[in-house]
């Protein structure tokens, strides 16, 4: 699994949360690189390279897209333009594209319903999966608003890339996230420790935004 995007992805290591949930699950290794960095459209991707180069070695089943929220006119356009130009070589590549939902900044949160329908748009020009993300955050803030999601005006919290990557997994792989683990040992070293209550939580809301899809 390739994951190409910026810092919404490495921010709190969604990448690896959703390695450790999947090798959790199915107890086997799944191999995930990344291609990201700050501030990086998927357009700036394309036009430096590397991703590309990436993606046409193959050896991967998906490749994961992501930009920021995409909300507004101008950045809806290139997301769908460069949502293209990746489905041309990730087919190539015998690959599937996915789009990351994602987020809109914490001061921006009315613009979730406009961020949400632009990466639809994206994945249906391409025949791509969605990755419902932002919509797992609103279920998540339906059942409390108490949650923590956010650990910045922008980035994920613990909680938010923990919640990000069950919907991830759970899309991906046809897997229900009830009953993954609330305790994880990353790739890294770290340990992702979610208090179990807010863990379930996460999981319904994961498993009510993939369903929906």
């Amino acid at each position: 699994m390739l994951f190409v995007g910026n810092s919404y992805l490495y921010y709190n290591d969604i990448p690896g949360i959703v390695q450790a949930l999947a090798d959790s699950a199915h107890g086997e290794k799944l191999s995930v690189a990344v291609v990201a960095g700050a501030d990086l459209a998927l357009i700036d991707h394309w036009n430096e390279g590397t991703a590309r180069r990436v993606i046409a070695e193959g050896g991967m089943k998906w490749v994961v897209l992501q930009q920021g929220p995409s909300s507004v006119e101008a950045n809806r356009d290139t997301l769908r333009i460069a949502t293209k130009l990746f489905a041309d070589v990730v087919a190539k590549a015998n690959a599937r594209p996915a789009l990351f939902s994602a987020w809109p900044t914490a001061s921006r949160r009315e613009d979730f319903p406009r961020a949400i329908e632009s990466y639809r748009l994206a994945a249906g020009d391409v025949n791509a999966i969605l990755l419902p993300v932002a919509a797992a955050w609103v279920t998540a803030w339906d059942r409390t608003r108490a949650l923590q999601l956010y650990a910045d005006p922008l980035h994920p919290s613990v909680e938010g890339a923990y919640l990000s990557a069950l919907v991830v997994y759970a899309q991906l792989f046809g897997k229900t996230p009830k009953g993954l683990p609330a305790t994880l040992r990353l790739n890294s070293g770290r340990m992702l420790v979610i208090d179990p209550q807010t863990a379930a939580l996460l999981q319904q809301a994961a498993a009510e935004a993939t369903e929906r899809q």
